[in-house]
């Protein structure tokens, strides 16, 4: 849910994750960080250390940049182990500075950190979240001045209709800062609560690892100086047919209002005829607006069913002009008027959500999995679009886009 992309102005710069020759799993990545320059990307830092996941990257207005790590702290022969959470700090000239956040007490972090980097970019405020196990996360926030005054926990919600009952733990979350205002989207990840289920699958793949994402979650503080996190709200829930959802972006608006938005998948095709016979499966891309803890509005924005297929979106994102104009860039696969799909495209968002003018995005390799530069990270709003993630078609590589969207300049 954070993302590995930032513009400065007319600046841009990605992190990337590169395999350690010889160095053994899990922790065999390190990160770097790269500048978009006239003559190509110029690395500006190659971490020195051992981490497994990659590393959420942000900016403040000014230009100093952010990157959050995770380094292991475990032996080179260990498969896992603790971690030390970093800040590091960039100039504009390049220069990194590194610092450890406070958290509340001395947890216990290992490799798998499912983390979130959230910036507050005009205020020069930071926020990050790390998980603990199975049962919360740890976060903790740095001010204006660069102290961190406060920290915490973010206990999940309970699933009490599972037995036995147990936390549902949220990852991939897409997390927003905005005036000290926090707000977080995300998605349960939990080993397959339905035993039946659990077994059948088994029996099909011989795989003992089987993790499930079929909730979604919002919480929020006012005040995250002061105030908790308030009450889960319930966003969407796929359990009935063992479908599947997917925390897609979040963006916060000068009311205060949370715009929301995720895919769903309806149902578990390995599942249906066993226990489902007559469900219908059909993807989805939903869209919801939240403010003060009550759901505004939700509503379809592309559906593809079995009745009528269409285009499916894999991943959206939302992307803001300066002129105040909110887009979503996508990803689209299935089929529509019997064409195989693999694109990106855009549309506007208007009219208390649809989507309007919808553009194919002509890419030689289109991006099923992007990055871009949220405001979530920092990015100002821009006339520019920015993507970053692995391109169809290249493997082992990652691509970056720049696409100038004519008539948005003001």
């Amino acid at each position: 849910g954070s993302t590995c992309l930032v513009r400065a102005g007319d600046r841009v710069l990605v992190t990337g994750l590169e395999t350690i020759p010889r160095a053994k799993p899990l922790n065999n990545c390190r990160w770097a960080l790269l500048e978009r320059k006239a003559g190509g990307w110029q690395r500006i830092h190659e971490d020195r250390g051992r981490t497994r996941e990659p590393s959420p990257l942000a900016v403040f207005d000014g230009g100093k940049v952010i990157v959050s790590a995770n380094p292991t702290v475990a032996e080179p022969d260990a498969y896992s182990g603790r971690s030390q959470p970093e800040i590091w700090e960039f100039s504009s000239e390049g220069v990194g500075k590194r610092t450890r956040p406070r958290w509340q007490g001395s947890p216990d972090f290992t490799e798998h950190s499912y983390r979130s980097l959230a910036v507050d970019g005009p205020g020069g405020e930071l926020m990050l979240l790390q998980n603990i196990g199975y049962a919360h996360a740890e976060w903790a926030f740095r001010d204006t001045r660069g102290e961190w005054t406060a920290q915490g926990q973010l206990r999940w919600p309970q699933g009490a209709e599972y037995s036995p009952p147990r936390p549902v733990r949220l990852c991939y979350p897409n997390v927003a800062l905005r005036d000290r205002a926090v707000h977080f989207l995300g998605v349960g990840d939990i080993i397959e609560p339905n035993e039946d289920w659990r077994r059948h699958k088994h029996e099909l793949t011989g795989r003992e690892w089987d993790y499930v994402f079929r909730r979604l979650y919002y919480s929020w503080s006012d005040d995250i100086s002061g105030e908790p996190f308030r009450p889960w709200i319930e966003i969407a829930n796929r359990e009935e047919t063992a479908g599947s959802i997917l925390a897609n972006d979040l963006m916060v608006d000068a009311e205060g209002k949370a715009h929301l938005l995720w895919t769903e998948r309806a149902l578990d095709g390995r599942l249906r005829e066993r226990f489902f016979p007559e469900a219908e499966q059909s993807e989805s891309l939903r869209y919801a607006v939240v403010q003060n803890g009550k759901l505004l509005r939700q509503r379809t924005l592309i559906e593809s069913t079995e009745q009528s297929p269409g285009p499916i979106v894999s991943l959206a994102r939302f992307h803001l002009t300066p002129g105040g104009r909110v887009f979503v860039v996508m990803h689209v696969r299935g089929t529509e008027k019997g064409k195989e799909l693999n694109e990106n495209r855009i549309a506007e968002l208007k009219n208390g959500g649809l989507l309007q003018g919808m553009q194919r995005v002509p890419l030689r390799h289109p991006i099923a999995n992007f990055f871009t530069a949220t405001p979530r990270a920092g990015s100002s709003p821009s006339p520019i679009l920015d993507l970053f993630g692995p391109p169809s078609g290249k493997p082992n590589t990652l691509g970056y886009v720049s696409i100038r969207l004519a008539g948005l300049e003001e």
